[in-house]
């Protein structure tokens, strides 16, 4: 309870506002109509993109060998931002749905790409939802105004590049002989993740570990529905070396999923049950951690402001991604020297990436010192 005290007052005190987080005031839409400049400078530019994986991508709730995203570009004064949207199906969104939202914008409104609280706070207010599509905005805005301070964000924020963990590397679910195989190609890599929960749990691990002794995290998509079940299976993961397990239950089971992390000999993460940064605070207690997404939250801003919230309630911090191109990894990278784990392997699961950014190096993330986000378009 004084862990909580404390937070609610450190809250009172924090830096930015956050997307979804009703305790800050924001300006109304009538506010920002009444400063419009003859001519703010700033426009925003979006296409479609579809993103080919290089496998068959299988988890707990399906497969798919595509994600759609979008592209967005903010410009001004002739120094350009990139931004993504990556829209999964489990996040309803989709090509239609960012190009209507993305449609409303008008930046036009601000005379400034350096009134990024003004432009993001607008943003959020456009219509409710459609965090990807506004994580697209949110990206490009920040490369571009990294671009314009000539410093990445990483360093804007005052965060030692060096301090970046190592990042794992997804293994889908799949038949043994072709997990052995995934294995193999992703042997450059200290950490492995390995997707769990549509019953051959077991099966995974001992195809994954006839090959590699690496510590391996586990992301069960809610595909468990036994509490019982799960902490023995979490205690026989423990023995296999596994550091972690990811939202073992459905989002919706709060109590059971306390009751695992109460018992539980590894951390138990929170990914589907934490999305904007008001979710933070009521995950205290009954997760080790959170898993945060650009896409999930709406961008970099957000972002931010959830690790300070986690570390304020003690909870640990991961660092994720959806299936993307090079840009909105490189963007989540920025943040990664403040987590615990990196999960930033998006962009090489597909092959038609259309930027160069974030490097891999005997597994550790290594963040780009060009300015903004750090991308460049191939």
């Amino acid at each position: 309870m004084n862990s909580r005290r404390n937070f609610l007052k450190a809250m009172g005190i924090m830096l930015g506002s956050t997307a979804g987080f009703s305790a800050f005031q924001y300006m109304s839409l009538a506010d920002y109509s009444a400063k419009t400049p003859d001519d703010a400078g700033l426009q925003l530019n979006f296409e479609p993109y579809e993103l080919q994986l290089r496998h068959v991508f299988t988890l707990a709730s399906g497969s798919r060998s595509t994600t759609p995203v979008m592209l967005t570009t903010i410009s001004y004064n002739g120094i350009t931002g990139y931004g993504e949207a990556s829209m999964p199906p489990y996040l309803g969104e989709s090509h239609a749905s960012a190009t209507e939202f993305l449609s409303k914008v008008n930046l036009s409104l601000f005379s400034s790409p350096f009134l990024i609280e003004d432009i993001l706070n607008y943003i959020d207010h456009l219509a409710p939802g459609n965090y990807a599509a506004k994580a697209s905005v949110d990206i490009a805005l920040h490369d571009l105004v990294g671009k314009l301070m000539k410093q990445p964000w990483h360093r804007i924020w005052g965060l030692n590049p060096d301090h970046a963990p190592n990042t794992s590397f997804t293994i889908g679910i799949d038949k043994p002989d072709v997990v052995v195989e995934k294995t193999k190609e992703a042997f450059a890599y200290g950490i492995l993740k390995i997707k769990l929960g549509r019953g051959n749990d077991r099966e995974m691990i001992r195809a994954v570990r006839s090959v590699t002794s690496v510590p391996l995290g586990v992301d069960v998509n809610q595909g468990w529905n036994n509490r019982d079940e799960a902490i023995e299976m979490i205690e026989w993961l423990d023995k296999q070396g596994v550091i972690y397990v990811e939202q073992p239950m459905n989002k919706t089971l709060p109590e059971d999923i306390a009751w695992i992390t109460s018992r539980s000999p590894v951390p138990i993460i929170a990914d589907e049950a934490v999305q904007v940064p008001s979710d933070v605070s009521k995950l205290a207690g009954i997760y080790s951690g959170i898993n945060i997404k650009l896409m999930k939250c709406g961008g970099m801003r957000a972002a931010f402001t959830m690790v300070n919230m986690a570390r304020a309630l003690n909870l640990k911090v991961m660092i994720g991604c959806m299936t993307e191109t090079s840009c909105a990894v490189t963007a989540a990278a920025q943040l990664s020297p403040m987590a615990d784990w990196a999960d930033l392997d998006g962009n090489l699961l597909i092959n038609n990436d259309p930027y160069d950014g974030i490097k891999i190096r005997d597994g550790k993330v290594i963040i780009p010192e060009r300015p903004g986000i750090g991308i460049e378009k191939l």
